[in-house]
């Protein structure tokens, strides 16, 4: 039996450190994890998923239709990775729109309105569970732009959505890997309750 995790984003936006966290939490318990990154055009804005196995694989990466859980750091990155969800399974999103960089390039409007929209209405389907982070606001009250990550993998842990991995675990993966004078925002941004 295994926990199939996909975490999806942006360049930039902390999805790679998210899921070395959630990876390092998963070994301490001495749990077999497997995980790989597909990093896309450029180092921030370009398309970045990290694929993450917890328990019983042999290996990283997740075929369509097997993903328990999909933790989006941006609306778009989330719907581009649907097809890897289970029917049933959960969708942890930012409502923070970043625009891609191929979107720019050709001048579109792109919000990520109908994004938050097109997953509402998959609720109940091929969704199970749907939890959209109001990003804006929980980064305003924890007063730094560059905890995202941890707000969206907070709400994974609080929900029991990593699997055997807990909101613990993730904090003691925390302390060794991210530099002692971040860790009380880090804390903060965890246990950010405004979901």
């Amino acid at each position: 039996m295994s926990t199939n995790i996909i975490l999806c984003g942006v360049g930039g936006q902390g999805t790679v450190l998210a899921s070395k966290l959630t990876a390092a939490a998963s070994m301490a318990q001495d749990l077999d994890v497997r995980s790989a990154e597909t990093i896309g055009m450029a180092q921030r804005g370009g398309s970045v998923m990290s694929y993450l196995r917890i328990g019983d694989t042999a290996t990283p990466l997740i075929r369509s239709g097997c993903a328990d859980l999909i933790i989006g750091f941006e609306p778009g990155e989330t719907v581009r990775v649907l097809p890897y969800l289970k029917k049933g399974g959960t969708v942890i999103t930012s409502d923070r729109a970043v625009m891609p960089v191929t979107a720019a390039l050709r001048g579109s409007d792109y919000e990520g309105v109908k994004m938050t929209l097109y997953l509402k209405s998959l609720e109940g389907g091929l969704i199970g569970k749907l939890v959209i982070v109001n990003t804006d606001e929980a980064l305003k009250d924890l007063g730094s732009s560059k905890v995202m990550n941890m707000v969206l993998l907070g709400a994974a842990a609080r929900g029991g959505y990593l699997g055997p991995v807990t909101m613990d675990d993730i904090k003691n993966a925390l302390v060794k890997k991210v530099k002692p004078q971040f860790h009380e925002l880090n804390f903060k941004a965890l246990e950010y309750a405004s979901i």
